[in-house]
């Protein structure tokens, strides 16, 4: 009976258990159902407003990652790399060691080769642990997963971004294989930073940066380290920020790193990648021998080189954008902020779109030259400056050396061969070279003024151009320019003279004749950027006087022009540009364009020739080369020696120098100062860049190759005073020139009429036209002069004192007369003083302006006459003496002091009436010889006042020549 009853209990409590089991799972089933639905819902909603992204645009998403740019050299030299946020160079698997592919593999995706984008259960996981916000976070992305968060997603850190990444991840599985995915995601994954501080990303950029070696050839340990960075990549990168200058953390702050490692090659240990007796040789290995040791990048070893390279590429690579949105790249020229925004993008595709840009610049010849001026000695003075930290805000004092900008191009290409940027890229990063823009001085003579003059056929290159001083209202006030000497006037000069001397009042007169044709044009033909509309009419243009400059590029590659024959061809100094793929992107390409013909280009370059010739502007060029060549070249000073210039080629290639300081109003140079003159200094630091260059690259420089002279440039005889034919009075004066002419334009052939026979007579040392009543005996016969007709066409509408066109130190002041007719100032000249010296009477000068020479009295008769010019002395035996000044129309001074051979001198002026002797009229009967005494006038053009004084004639005072602002220029 009990066994019955202990039975049912038994079936009753086995029943019951049953039935709860039953409804447990009932509700276990349905709960768990409702939980899945809840959840897939839930996920659904996370991941609605997902697009469903096709297999082309997954594909590219994921290998659009950033890559930097590289730079090279001429001849594919390598320089370095893009100055960027983060660096990354592409690599592919087959380039990658097997050590790094396990300790990924053992670290970051275990299941990798097996799973279809995610591991079920390491998401469970990694959602257990944020639910119960667990301390230790394992976490649970597969290697796609990653790739998609950053390919695709972002990483802020959502329940709904991690839906995402999961839907995205499985349907990346069906577009890639594993081979892909894993190379991708070697070469986007953060990597901490590089030896420099520099943020690094992908595993050829982390092994090159942290070992500096190739990611193909990392050992164990070293494979190992570098997959344990990514988990946290600045907290287990050997290295600091580039803040505090890059380098090694201290022994503490390494130390999590290595930890990390041992991690990683525990993890393959026990995933069966490595054997036991490899761990134990890794983990005993010292990483930290491995680590590299800071290097200069590029940027810092050549600042201004990498700068320019970047600005340059930005600049290409915006017109190329523009085009590809169906711009037209011309409109970035003119639309300011059109140009703004495509610079932005390109700068953006610039560094992080992995291109190679390869520059002209020869790295032998940059680095030789960038060490000649950074050892040159003659620079000047280095002043100080106050200038307001960016930082802090308080005002600092700053050094403020002399610049210095230079340029190197050949000709035939435009290639940038080589420059010099400055002298401290961290004092300023303005590369004078290729940025600064000043004004460029006597330079611009032959580019604006002479070339010109010669294109149009006003001048062959010793035509005649006049050096008088002028003074103008040119609008803005007076106007009245002179030569570096400002007293220097030389009168009628050949064109060559002018130009190799550097001599401003014949070139802005030269310039003025040409002016209305606007000959600024051919500065615009020649990429001069900073034309403004007042550099077209100004005068002093005509010699550097720009209201905004020119670089020393822009200046440099407009002499070129003369060497390549007329032909502008535009400096460059990108190559070529290929993307990461290895296509060509960009491929500079010569386009010559005319401005010149071959013919004034030949001539110009004839004339400068002379500049580097004795007695001119640039003589000390040759002094300081060590080797022959053709040079042509031009020197340049702005007023108040601000800048200096010197620009000079060969047919090869074109060196320009500048000199200068930031603040432009510091002078390079005060007269009478003891300082090298700037002119000198460029002369010693060109003939220096030019020597090395030439033992650099010789074949480059080619200083065997000569100019070639065209057969429209010939060699014709002129009149060398007015430019025209020789007739038989210029033969006959001995006036006949010859020089260079471009026989397509401008040949002299219509006979010269300027010249007429002429006396003349000397007043202080100049030669003029003698008046009537001018006493024989200080006349010259048969000299040479010329018209009134020829003098007002040489002067032109700016006029000038004619008497300076043939100025003693004129090249033909031994051979013709002005023509001027002096303008005497109606009164007798003033008294002279003698004296006894030795055996000789002396005089000095009478002060009045139109003396022409003076008589020597013995005993009241007449000895001798002393034209103006010669001694004023006289040997003298016994007697009493005096002299008496003579003026242009035959006027007398008073006598002076009596003195006597025996000793006895009378030193002061006799006062005394008896002893006077009286001022005389002019000559009376032709003889030259007037009565001193009969207080009469006898050439009966005049009033006699009852004492002597003849009041005859009436000419006006001459007006003194006016006074001069300082000249733009002062070779």
């Amino acid at each position: 009976m009990k066994k019955k009853r202990w039975a049912k209990g038994v079936r009753i409590t086995s029943g019951v258990i049953w039935n709860l089991f039953l409804l447990f799972l009932v509700f276990g089933i349905t709960l768990s159902v409702f939980a899945a639905s809840v959840g897939a819902g839930y996920f659904a909603s996370l991941v609605a407003k997902e697009p469903l992204r096709p297999k082309a645009e997954m594909r590219d998403a994921i290998f659009n990652y950033e890559e930097t740019s590289e730079i090279f050299f001429a001849d594919n030299i390598y320089l370095g790399k893009v100055s960027s946020d983060i660096e990354r160079k592409e690599t592919t698997l087959d380039k990658v060691s097997p050590y790094v592919i396990d300790a990924v593999l053992a670290t970051e995706d275990e299941y990798f080769e097996t799973h279809n984008g995610i591991v079920p259960k390491a998401i469970f996981r990694g959602l257990f642990q944020d639910v119960t916000n667990s301390s230790s976070q394992t976490g649970g992305s597969t290697l796609t997963q990653q790739l998609i968060k950053n390919q695709i997603l972002t990483n802020e850190v959502s329940y709904e971004r991690k839906a995402k990444e999961i839907l995205l991840a499985i349907r990346l599985e069906h577009f890639m294989n594993k081979d892909e995915i894993l190379e991708a995601y070697l070469n986007i994954i953060p990597y901490g930073r590089n030896a420099q501080g520099q943020n690094i990303a992908g595993i050829e950029t982390a092994a090159e940066g942290i070992f500096g070696i190739k990611a193909k050839d990392l050992n164990l340990p070293q494979a190992a380290y570098i997959a344990g960075i990514p988990q946290a990549p600045f907290a287990y990168t050997p290295f600091r920020s580039s803040y505090y200058g890059g380098g090694l953390k201290n022994e503490e702050n390494i130390k999590p790193g290595i930890d990390r490692m041992k991690t990683v090659l525990f993890r393959m240990k026990e995933t069966g990648y490595i054997s036991n007796e490899e761990y134990e040789t890794a983990i005993a290995y010292d990483i930290t021998q491995d680590f590299r040791e800071p290097t200069r990048r590029a940027t810092d070893r050549y600042p201004y080189l990498t700068q320019e390279i970047q600005g340059r590429t930005i600049g290409i690579l915006a017109r190329i954008l523009a085009e590809k949105d169906g711009v037209d790249p011309e409109r970035l020229d003119v639309e300011e902020k059109l140009e703004e925004k495509y610079r932005i993008l390109a700068e953006r595709e610039m560094r992080t779109g992995g291109y190679r840009i390869y520059s002209t610049i020869d790295k032998d010849l940059y680095d030789k030259m960038n060490k000649i001026g950074e050892d040159f000695e003659y620079y000047g003075f280095t002043y100080t400056r106050e200038e307001k930290d960016a930082s802090t805000g308080e005002t600092v004092l700053k050094d403020d050396p002399v610049q210095v900008g230079a340029i190197m191009l050949e000709n035939q290409t435009g290639k940038i061969l080589s420059f010099i940027g400055g002298r401290d890229h961290q004092l300023t990063n303005v590369n004078h070279a290729t940025q600064a823009y000043r004004q460029n001085g006597s330079s611009m003579k032959p580019l604006l003024v002479y070339a010109p003059a010669i294109e149009y056929g006003v001048i062959g290159a010793g035509s005649p151009v006049v050096d008088v001083r002028f003074e103008i209202n040119d609008g803005s006030g007076k106007w009245s320019p002179t030569n570096y000497i400002a007293t220097v006037e030389n009168g009628i000069i050949p064109a060559r003279k002018a130009l190799a001397e550097s001599l401003n009042l014949p070139t802005a007169r030269l310039y003025r004749d040409i002016i209305d044709r606007r000959p600024a044009e051919f500065l615009e033909k020649m990429n001069f950027s900073k034309l403004m509309p007042e550099d077209y009419t100004n005068y002093s243009t005509s010699y550097g006087g720009m209201t905004r400059g020119v670089s020393v590029e822009e200046n440099t590659n407009a002499f070129a022009t003369f060497a390549n024959g007329g032909k502008f061809i535009e400096s460059y100094m990108i190559e070529r540009i290929e993307d990461m793929n290895g296509n060509v992107v960009y491929q500079h390409e010569v386009e010559p364009v005319d401005v010149f013909s071959p013919e004034t280009s030949y001539i110009i370059t004839d004339m400068l020739r002379d500049v580097v010739k004795p007695g001119n502007t640039g003589q000390q060029v040759p002094k300081y080369l060590n080797f022959n060549l053709d040079l042509a070249a031009k020197t340049g000073t702005t007023q108040g020696y601000g800048d200096a210039w010197l620009v000079g080629y060969n047919p090869n290639v074109t060196l320009g120098v500048w000199l200068g300081y930031k603040d432009q109003s510091r002078k390079l140079y005060t007269r009478g100062s003891g300082q090298m003159h700037p002119t000198t200094r460029t002369s010693i630091l060109f003939s220096r860049l030019l020597n090395t260059a030439n033992e650099t690259k010789p074949d480059i420089v080619g200083a065997s190759n000569r100019f070639q002279q065209p057969a429209g440039v010939v060699n014709r005889s002129f009149c060398g005073i007015s430019g025209l034919a020789p007739s038989p009075a210029c033969s006959a004066a001995g006036l006949v020139r010859s020089d260079l002419f471009n026989s397509k334009v401008m040949l002299p052939t219509k006979a010269d009429d300027s010249i007429i026979s002429a006396s003349y007579v000397s007043v202080k040392g100049k030669r003029y036209m003698a008046l009537p009543s001018t006493p024989s005996e200080f006349i010259v016969q048969g000299g040479t002069g010329v018209n009134q007709e020829f003098m007002d066409r040489m002067l032109g509408p700016w006029g000038g004192d004619a008497s300076k066109l043939f100025p003693p130190n004129s090249v033909f002041a031994s051979q013709v007369v002005s023509g001027s007719v002096f303008s005497p100032d109606g009164a007798a000249p003033e008294t002279v003083h003698a004296s006894i010296s030795g055996s000789n009477i002396v005089w000095t000068e009478s002060p009045s302006n139109d003396v022409i020479g003076y008589y020597v009295y013995r005993d009241d008769e007449k000895i001798a006459t002393i034209r103006d010019g010669e001694a004023n002395s006289l040997p003298i035996g016994p007697g009493n003496y005096y002299v008496r000044a003579v003026d242009i129309t035959g006027l007398l001074s008073a006598g002076s002091n009596i003195v006597s051979v025996d000793g006895q001198d009378d030193s002061d002026d006799l006062e005394d009436e008896d002893e006077q002797i009286p001022p005389v009229s002019p000559p009376d009967n032709g003889d030259g010889i007037d009565n001193p005494n009969d207080g009469n006038n006898d050439n009966g053009n005049g009033n006699n006042n009852g004492n002597g004084n003849n009041q005859g004639g009436n000419g006006t005072p001459g007006t003194p020549p006016p006074t001069n602002e300082e000249d733009e220029d002062d070779d």
